[in-house]
């Protein structure tokens, strides 16, 4: 078994825990960057509590990426699309989720993803208060695990328009600035994607957004959240200002 794969399996079992409350049933999936245009993702309808070796994907960006830039397709051109990118014709058929895993597989620094709808992250990402939450931090330590602001994607389909909505957004992120290299990027009605270099920095990411969502919501409850300042946000992500406490993910 490959380290990639076997770290990715690590990754989506640990997200798969029961009693991490992370996902439920068949939701969630995870991927892996291996080398160029080669990438592991999670196969459909497989549950990440109890993924194994075969029902993970090998598949090939650009063949999927195309996706991206074509009219949009239906349910069964995407299918026939996701089948064709397999590296191994007789490997199950990926996750209608792959186009934007195999996008942002691109993403320089970037070799572990993880999609999974947390229920506080859910429960916030499901109000108007939404994109509050992604561009705004409320305590230290979600700086230091989730960046000091996340990517706000608006709900999109399922498939490549969900992928073309990430690429977009977090493309102007870096453009403005904002984000340079994004930890979070929240989903409107949909839930939330981790990335980072390790799959133990993603795992960290997502438990670390569940729990300020958690604080969100409770803090809502007592006329909050108060939230850390710009600049104050900014001095605990940036890396050459003195801290205490070790960063996961280097930018």
């Amino acid at each position: 078994m490959s380290e990639p794969l076997e770290r990715l399996l690590w990754l989506a079992h640990e997200i798969g825990r029961a009693d991490r409350g992370l996902v439920d049933l068949n939701e969630g999936n995870v991927s892996a960057h291996l080398d160029g245009d080669r990438f592991l993702v999670k196969a459909s309808g497989s549950q990440m509590s109890t993924l194994s070796a075969d029902e993970i994907v090998e598949c090939r960006a650009s063949k999927i990426l195309e996706l991206l830039d074509m009219p949009l397709v239906d349910s069964a051109e995407l299918d026939a699309t996701l089948m064709d990118a397999r590296v191994d014709k007789s490997a199950r058929r990926p996750s209608r989720e792959a186009a934007f895993h195999a996008w942002l597989q691109q993403v320089e620094g970037i070799c572990y993803v993880a999609y999974c709808a947390p229920a506080a992250c859910l429960q916030v990402l499901c109000s108007p208060m939404a994109e509050t939450f992604s561009e705004q931090r409320m305590f230290p330590d979600q700086v230091n695990h989730t960046g000091a602001a996340s990517v706000f994607v608006p709900y999109a389909d399922p498939g490549s328009p969900l992928a073309r909505e990430i690429r977009g957004r977090v493309t102007l992120n870096q453009r403005r600035g904002s984000v340079r290299v994004p930890r979070l990027i929240t989903l409107q009605n949909r839930g939330i994607i981790a990335l980072g270099a390790t799959p133990e920095a993603v795992l960290a990411t997502l438990l670390m957004a569940e729990k300020a969502a958690r604080v969100f919501v409770g803090a809502a409850l007592l006329n909050g959240p108060l939230f850390l300042k710009p600049g104050q946000a900014q001095k605990l992500e940036n890396p050459s200002a003195p801290s205490q406490r070790p960063r996961i993910l280097k930018q």
